[in-house]
């Protein structure tokens, strides 16, 4: 019998069976979800993401790390943050075995291009998307190298299945005994043409973004870079398109607090601007961007927000909500 521990679902999430849990690595818990009367699942490519909706009500965004031709179940891997906004506790100390959960997306931000070479950089649990992104360029036959960092080898997952998966393109390098993943000479070493994948920790990022010069480089935080800029801009309204409420946006308000609190169904994870959970279609006005999701040409077409940093230049924006 399968015990439900969500609170009310929002309308397009998904209840899916937490089937099996497996301990990863130290402090990553490894959850395998499925269709409780087995039905295939969506398709997803690789580096999509699901967002979860915990018991408590917390919704949290993780990677898809299993394999995109494998539609029986869904992998995410959880790493335990201490010092987290509570997300990560709540999956580690709850007995989530034969339960349910609700499930959103998938939804894809961080897409694998078509090239001729591969170079993914790895930090602790960034491998998470990477990894099916390995599966795939395998598919593909074109050449990549997976070079993966780590404080040490206790706390690095999937470490055995990456090995298999490409025994001779993939490099483990925990820092207690290798140092820090040499970005630098990496990048420097890719042929042109080469795409370059990074996820982990702020410091590699900003180390691979300084680094990659003309190699196409796509990256994927985990955290914000700095604090959002939630005042800019002042006052505006915005129209919730579907219901034809007109609210007012104080200036000490997000756009995101105004919009729940008049019943829209939105979901949000980070807040902060860099998971994407909380995108919105906008349908007319001037968005205003301070998130590190969009780029410049997608900023520039203003066709969606995110609407948890996001404010408006013009005086009303129009959202399909």
């Amino acid at each position: 019998m399968t015990a439900v521990l969500t609170a009310e679902a929002p309308a397009g999430t998904r209840t899916l069976l937490v089937q099996r849990a497996s301990w990863e690595a130290d402090g990553v818990l490894a959850l395998r979800l499925v269709d409780p009367g087995g039905a295939a699942l969506p398709q997803w490519s690789p580096g999509a993401h699901v967002d979860l909706v915990l018991a408590s009500g917390l919704v949290r965004q993780y990677s898809l790390c299993g394999d995109p031709a494998d539609r029986s179940c869904y992998l995410v891997a959880v790493r335990r943050e201490p010092a987290g906004r509570g997300g990560s506790a709540e999956v580690h100390a709850t007995a989530l075995v034969g339960t349910t959960l609700g499930v959103r997306g998938p939804r894809n931000r961080f897409e694998l291009v078509d090239a001729p070479a591969y170079l993914l950089l790895a930090g602790g649990i960034g491998i998470t998307p990477l990894l099916p992104m390995l599966v795939e360029i395998r598919r593909r036959g074109r050449p990549c190298e997976l070079w993966y960092g780590g404080r040490d080898r206790a706390s690095m997952p999937f470490v055995d299945r990456l090995r298999r998966l490409h025994p001779d393109g993939v490099h483990i390098v925990p820092q207690d005994e290798c140092g820090l993943l040499d970005v630098a000479g990496l990048t420097a070493a890719a042929a042109p043409g080469t795409a370059v994948y990074c996820c982990g920790p702020e410091g590699l990022l900003r180390a691979a973004e300084q680094a990659c010069g003309e190699l196409d480089l796509h990256t994927e935080r985990f955290a914000a870079t700095a604090a959002p800029a939630v005042a800019a801009g002042g006052a505006f309204e915005v129209e919730l398109r579907r219901s034809g409420t007109v609210l007012a946006v104080p200036p000490d308000r997000t756009l995101l607090d105004v919009v729940r609190a008049a019943g829209a169904d939105v979901l949000s994870s980070c807040e902060d601007g860099f998971c994407g959970t909380c995108e919105v279609r906008v349908l007319d006005g001037e968005p205003e961007h301070h998130d590190t999701i969009l780029s410049a040409a997608e900023r520039g077409r203003g066709e969606t927000m995110m609407i948890c940093v996001g404010r408006s230049r013009s005086p009303r924006l129009v959202l399909d909500l």
